[in-house]
Parts: C-alpha cells; sequence; structure tokens
C-alpha cells in the first residue's frame, strides 16, 4: 500500500525517523512531492534546521526514488479542502495512488472528502501502533534507533515515553513503555 505523507509527519526529526522506519517493515510504500518538501524546509528553515533538513530530504529521495509524486496543477483545481494551501496534499496522494493519507492535520482533510478519492485518513500514533501490532519486535528496534538518533542529537531520551508523547504518538508509547 501507498501511503501519502504530509509535512507535518516529516519533520520533526523524531517522528519522521518514526514513519520512515516503519517501511522496512515492509507494509507501506511511502510517497511525498516537492511542495511538501518545500513545507517541510519552510518549516526547518524558520527554527534554524535548514541544513539538516536538505540531508534528510537528499537522504529520502536516495533511499526512495520512487516516493517522490508529480504535481498535477489541473488535478488540484477540481480538489476542494477546508485549507486550500493542502490541496497539494491530496492532489500528490491521489495522483501518486495512495491508499492512505499521513497527517498531524486531519482537520483539515475531511474523511469525506478523502473518500471518494478512495483514501483514507490516518494520524501517525494510531498507524505507528497498528505497526507495532504487527510487528512488535520490529517496531521497538525502530524506536529504540530513532531514540539512538535523538540522543545523538543531545536529545534528553531518558522518558523514552514521554518523548513519544511530545512527538505526538502517546499511544504508541504507552504500548512499548507500560509501567
Amino acid at each position: 500500500m501507498k501511503v501519502l505523507i504530509d509535512a507535518c509527519v516529516l519533520y520533526p526529526t523524531l517522528l519522521r525517523e518514526l514513519v520512515i522506519g516503519a517501511t522496512g517493515l515492509g507494509q507501506f510504500e511511502p510517497l511525498w512531492s516537492e511542495r511538501i518538501f518545500a513545507e517541510w524546509r519552510a518549516t526547518a528553515t524558520r527554527n534554524n534546521h535548514t541544513t539538516e533538513a536538505e540531508i534528510a530530504i537528499s537522504d529520502l529521495n536516495q533511499r526512495f526514488p520512487n516516493a517522490l509524486v508529480p504535481e498535477d496543477a489541473l488535478l488540484e483545481t477540481r480538489l476542494s479542502l477546508p485549507d486550500e494551501n493542502d490541496i497539494h496534499v491530496l492532489a500528490a496522494a491521489i495522483t501518486g495512488g495512495a491508499g492512505e493519507l499521513l497527517t498531524l492535520n486531519v482537520k483539515d482533510f475531511p474523511a469525506r472528502t478523502l473518500a471518494k478519492e478512495g483514501i483514507l485518513l490516518r494520524e501517525p500514533d494510531g498507524f505507528l501502533l497498528e505497526q507495532y501490532h504487527g510487528n512488535p519486535e520490529d517496531m521497538r528496534a525502530i524506536v529504540d534507533n530513532a531514540m539512538a538518533t535523538a540522543g545523538s542529537y543531545g536529545v534528553d531520551v531518558s522518558n523514552p515515553r514521554r518523548l513519544l508523547k511530545r512527538a505526538r504518538v502517546p499511544r504508541l508509547g504507552k504500548a512499548l513503555y507500560a509501567s
């Protein structure tokens, strides 16, 4: 199954590491577009992370050469969403043949609108929790690896459950680190 990944999932780093790590489980293929990358770059630049974003985008393009979806301006003209700045995301999902759209901005993508296009709206916590339930050991390794990466950047990883909650995947954190 193909999954279009919105910019808000690709940045911040921890969430991206978890989702991209989960691609290794073989359950889905990631998709994105240049405009999604542009949104990521703009946010990263506001947070003084421009270089890190460019390196990560280059890495993703090398690792997933078929994930980049071309723009379809004509398709965009027929689509409507509450935030018209998100129309390009839905258009990329349709153009790429995505079965799911992974975003934190669920209010901006009405499920009925996506359903008309054959696309299921997903948020990262439920998506990753589903991956965990299907492959608990592998997902634990992915989370451990993401935590090690975060630690190498100076992030305090002494409370991984709290860190996952801050990354907006609290149910995954609870499943992994229930007391």
